[in-house]
């Protein structure tokens, strides 16, 4: 047990008996514990695993590379149209959660056995994502920003088509394009750092937040 997990555990206001189910559920299965981008993290040696989170209306275990797993009891979910890789099991109460425990385990050893043999979820290509009519539009009249677009990896060409898209409103999806066209013009991905300070380069890791305004 890691004692950020014991903190992160005692801090929540809700699904905290839950997630201390899905926690020993998981550690019962050899996995080594840490506390990752605010949440409990699972690890096979280095490699990430599970998570598990807690959200409004719900707490989860995320199975990291859960587009692999067999899923023979059709329990796994994607938590967003786009996810690729990742599949989550949501749970509402701890007998939700009891009534799964031994389904889980053999999920939790099949994605450690994914781990073992290396395989990977291959990301889709920037040819299958749908460019929303907004960004074409933007490309129509600027062709200059249409170049600049095209010359981004296809990873930040990936994170930008995913978030663009992500909105059901046109004004939203259009305003989200007008906000990062100069990042983008600057050949800039959406999490990059364009203030210069980040520690974490190229990713922004918010030192522009402490910036003075002159």
């Amino acid at each position: 047990m890691n004692s950020k997990v014991d903190t992160y555990l005692s801090e929540l206001r809700k699904w905290k008996q839950e997630l201390e189910q899905l926690r020993e559920i998981v550690l019962d299965c050899g996995l080594i514990e840490e506390l990752k981008w605010g949440t409990p993290c699972y690890m096979f040696q280095k490699s990430n695993i599970i998570l598990l989170g807690a959200f409004k209306d719900f707490c989860i275990i995320s199975f990291l590379k859960g587009a692999l797993l067999s899923d023979t009891e059709n329990i796994l979910n994607k938590m967003g149209e786009n996810t690729q890789a990742a599949r989550v099991v949501k749970f509402t109460s701890a007998k939700e959660i009891k009534k799964l425990q031994a389904i889980l385990k053999t999920y939790i050893f099949e994605a450690v056995e994914i781990e073992k043999a290396g395989l990977k979820v291959e990301p889709k290509q920037h040819s299958e994502y749908t460019i929303p009519e907004e960004l074409q539009h933007q490309f129509k009249l600027k062709p200059d920003f249409k170049k600049a677009f095209d010359a981004l990896t296809p990873g930040r060409q990936r994170g930008y088509l995913l978030y663009f898209s992500d909105s059901k409103q046109s004004k939203t999806r259009e305003a989200r394009i007008e906000k990062y066209i100069s990042r983008i013009m600057k050949g800039k991905g959406i999490h990059d750092c364009v203030c210069g300070l980040s520690k974490k380069m190229p990713n922004c890791d918010g030192s522009h937040k402490f910036l003075k305004s002159v």
